[in-house]
């Protein structure tokens, strides 16, 4: 690894961030990347393992199909196409022609959100046309019924930190809206790490993003009602061309999948015994104040955060600073305007943790 850094000049990164698309996302296992070795050197008919690996995953999360992608975001691209197209092979590969009247997807308004990019860039890639539902804080079933109309193609729900919180409709509630007014429904999870919840909530198609929580190579899956997973699949005739995945990542992700489905995700007592001491380390630091903190979607995911109390240095500058150098440190930025930073430790080791208390000490002082 360090051959790669020192070839190509790249600094060492210290990722605080979380998995996150801007640094890597996540890291791949021996066994993972063996399995992407051994694919990689193979021959297969590509429709085939397409298929026979989309019901080998269903099979595992109980859905009645999947499909692998390349990413979270061509996962709603391509659902969206889907959708609109409907199964029809001209208007699959041709998701802009005129002849779709049907392409409006309604979405909670304080759901169309920036993760990177926007979810209504996704949606309008894919052939569709965002409609927002409610207020940016604040949405209910009646008010998605409310945008309801003949050229409704589909209902989207984006389960993610990024979105507004509060007063908002469940899943399961966004999945009787669906229901009866005979619609489909996306919901992209492309972080959540609950594989089964919102298919059986009454989703028709959940995303989830490979290269997140199952620490997969670059990828997502599609899974749900076979019929539309059907549908997905055929944009690789369509605009899923422009996104497609190689074989090496498909048996990849599998690979990871079944991985992450025999073992546990890093339990709350574990991550809070490996915080202590990282926390008792940054409250000697003067000018700053440091607690644990859990995900504020809920997820259970608890990470170090500090107060930045200081008179002469905000947040922002502190993270700043913390970029600089030989090795950069990344954090969680979302609340540095109210000088608060956060420190997810998933992806961060002891002699790592050490480091970030040494150099935040430094840029204190």
């Amino acid at each position: 690894m360090d051959n790669i850094h020192k070839k190509f000049k790249l600094k060492q990164v210290i990722n605080a961030s979380g998995k996150m698309t801007i640094l890597g996302v996540s890291k791949v296992s021996d066994q993972v990347a063996q399995a992407q070795r051994l694919a990689g050197q193979a021959f297969f008919e590509m429709s085939d393992l397409t298929e026979k690996t989309g019901y080998y995953i269903a099979d595992l999360v109980g859905a009645e199909n999947a499909t692998v992608v390349s990413s979270a975001s061509a996962g709603i691209a391509q659902s969206v196409a889907a959708l609109i197209g409907q199964g029809d092979k001209y208007h699959a590969v041709h998701p802009f022609t005129e002849r779709i009247q049907k392409r409006e997807i309604v979405l909670p308004k304080g759901h169309n959100v920036n993760y990177g990019t926007g979810v209504q860039v996704m949606v309008e890639l894919g052939g569709g046309k965002v409609v927002e539902a409610g207020w940016a804080n604040q949405c209910s079933a009646q008010q998605v019924e409310m945008e309801i109309t003949d050229k409704t193609a589909a209902l989207l729900y984006i389960k993610s930190h990024h979105t507004v919180q509060k007063s908002m409709l469940t899943v399961a509630q966004m999945a009787e809206v669906a229901q009866k007014h005979n619609l489909p429904l996306i919901v992209d999870a492309a972080a959540e790490e609950d594989l089964r919840t919102y298919y059986q909530a009454g989703a028709d198609l959940v995303i989830y993003s490979g290269a997140k929580a199952l620490e997969a190579p670059s990828s997502a899956m599609v899974i749900g009602k076979d019929k539309y997973v059907k549908w997905v699949q055929l944009q690789g005739q369509g605009i899923g061309r422009s996104m497609k995945i190689g074989k090496d990542n498909i048996i990849g992700f599998v690979t990871a999948l079944e991985h992450y489905l025999a073992t546990e995700s890093e339990s709350e007592s574990s991550q809070k015994a490996r915080l202590a001491p990282f926390i008792s380390g940054l409250n000697e630091i003067s000018g700053i104040t440091a607690d644990i903190v859990q995900d504020s979607a809920g997820r259970l995911i608890f990470r170090a955060s500090i107060k930045v109390e200081s008179s002469s240095m905000n947040a922002l500058e502190v993270i700043d600073k913390l970029k600089e150098g030989d090795t950069a440190v990344y954090t969680r930025e979302y609340q540095a305007n109210n000088g608060i930073i956060e420190f997810d430790i998933r992806a961060v080791d002891e002699a790592e943790m050490q480091l970030i208390v040494d150099k935040l000490k430094t840029i204190m002082e």
